[in-house]
């Protein structure tokens, strides 16, 4: 996972310099196409943080970062269930930009491909709606799972 991280630290900095290269020859729309992708960049390289450091907090080892200033605040109430709860609302985040890019990019497209034909942007749309459905449930299950929350004393 690891490995990974550097990977799209890389890809985030050739992006970067991409844009930052051609900022003089670039127009609004594609400036916004890059950034959405320095975006989703992001959001998959926080994904794989929390994978990392939740998964170490909660398989192997207690960090013990109690008070520490760089603790993550998501940190402190870690387990199995909140990390899939977390890696699926990432999930869905990096769907929906992957999904407004391919719209961005489906509008301006004179000749059509494979991603971009409506059969593919519809498959894209079904795939996004299933994640959200999934996250749904992984916190329904969740939910169900905890058992009925204290009745409230006034």
């Amino acid at each position: 996972m690891i490995v990974a991280q550097v990977v799209y630290v890389i890809l985030f900095l050739k992006e970067l310099y991409h844009l930052v290269g051609h900022s003089f020859t670039i127009n609004e729309q594609q400036v916004m196409l890059v950034v959405l992708g320095l975006i989703d960049v992001v959001m998959i390289s926080n994904l794989l943080i929390m994978v990392i450091v939740g998964g170490y907090e909660t398989f192997v080892s207690r960090m013990e970062l109690h008070r520490h200033p760089d603790q993550p605040e998501w940190l402190s109430h870690v387990n199995a269930s909140v990390l899939k709860i977390k890696l699926a609302m990432a999930i869905i985040g990096i769907s929906s930009i992957h999904l407004l890019r391919t719209f961005i990019e489906a509008g301006n497209l004179g000749t059509a491909t494979a991603a971009f034909t409506e059969k593919g942007i519809m498959w894209q749309v079904i795939i996004h709606a299933l994640f959200v459905l999934s996250a749904l449930g992984i916190a329904l299950v969740d939910k169900l799972g905890t058992g009925p929350s204290a009745p409230e004393h006034h």
